[in-house]
């Protein structure tokens, strides 16, 4: 019985060195997972600080210089870009490995169980891995949707302000909503449009929005005719956004999924169903992501180089000898910037009738 548990023990010992941390690194930093909305719209960037200054880029109009005299002095400029401190977000998750799974790894019956066991593993690592970048994205769309980032975690709470400019953004209600047929869709289009300094060209919103958005009359008579009849579709639409100087627009309803304190899974969306964004086609900022503590502690120890870890680290780690516990996790230290703040509206229909 006792050569019997010491046999076991060496088999829990063993399961680090079937998942090497460069094994792991190298799976996560080769693993193509599916592009997020996000990804396009605010590009993934890797720092080795905790804080990002961010440098909101400022109106993109001109400001006009003035005409001298000859020998006269050049009139001082002053830059419009102003800089905020931003500390980044620290994302993490993990999973157990049981201890049933650990002798199954080291004695697995057949060469097929043996693969099957360790995929079962690499399949965990992926799923919390996915979940660090799910959380990135429900961010990076929140800041993009309201200008704001709400922290809620373990021992957390913080609230993240990018000061957006109150003429760029508005609220329909009531009479005003898009549900109503006595509003204006076209015209609130105008209007925020023209309260930007550069016109947008792109719009971000929800189905739900944009089939309310087809389907109002006063959009149909604007493009086909009063009492026409006829039904809009997306080309039509396209066609007459672009040829009336008004941004084009898409949706964005992809879901996550949460996961409550009795173990019930609820799907939530990244981006809001209620919210309509108008943006240019320049870079609107990025997903800026720092060295996890766990990164620190295996460059800072020797046993990997930093280049070997991507945005999210991943590993597998034993917490405690009895029991055996055995844990993938994958973390993240993440925080989006926001550069174009100012080039951006957003706006929010309220879908009551």
């Amino acid at each position: 019985m006792k050569k019997q548990l010491v046999m076991n023990l060496q088999h829990f010992a063993d399961i680090l060195e079937v998942f090497t941390k460069k094994d792991i690194l190298d799976y996560t930093r080769n693993r193509a997972y599916p592009e997020m909305l996000g990804d396009t719209l605010f590009p993934s960037r890797k720092t080795q600080s905790l804080e990002l200054d961010q440098i909101n880029a400022g109106s993109m109009t001109p400001v006009i210089a003035p005409v001298s005299a000859f020998d006269s002095e050049a009139e001082i400029g002053s830059r419009e870009a102003s800089a905020q401190t931003l500390e980044l977000a620290l994302i993490k998750r993990k999973m157990q490995i049981k201890e049933k799974d650990l002798i199954a790894l080291q004695n697995p019956r057949t060469p097929q169980e043996g693969e099957y066991l360790q995929g079962r593993v690499y399949n965990d690592i992926d799923t919390l891995v996915q979940g660090v970048q799910a959380r990135a994205e429900k961010m990076t769309m929140e800041m993009l949707s309201t200008g704001k980032i709400t922290i809620k975690g373990n021992g957390l709470e913080a609230n993240l302000d990018y000061s957006v400019d109150k003429k760029h953004q508005a609220a329909l209600s009531g009479a005003e909503s898009w549900t109503n047929d006595a509003s204006d869709p076209i015209k609130n289009l105008e209007n925020w449009s023209d309260s930007l300094d550069v016109a947008p060209t792109r719009v971000l919103t929800s189905n739900k929005i944009l089939r309310i958005f087809m389907r109002h009359p006063k959009v149909i008579a604007a493009i086909f005719g009063k009492d026409s009849g006829r039904t809009i579709g997306m080309a039509d639409l396209d066609s007459f956004m672009q040829a009336h100087g008004l941004p084009v627009i898409r949706t964005y309803d992809n879901k996550y999924k949460t996961q409550d304190k009795n173990g019930k899974y609820i799907s939530e969306r990244y981006f809001p169903e209620n919210s309509f964004v108008m943006m240019n086609d320049d870079l609107l900022g990025e997903k800026v992501w720092g060295p996890t503590p766990e990164e620190i502690a295996l460059t800072g120890a020797g046993d990997v180089e930093s280049s070997m870890i991507g945005n999210v680290y991943a590993g597998i780690y034993r917490s405690t000898i009895d029991p055996v516990g055995t844990w993938t996790k994958a973390s993240g230290l993440m925080i989006p910037s926001f550069a174009a703040v100012d080039e951006v509206f957003q706006a929010t229909i309220d879908l009551t009738k």
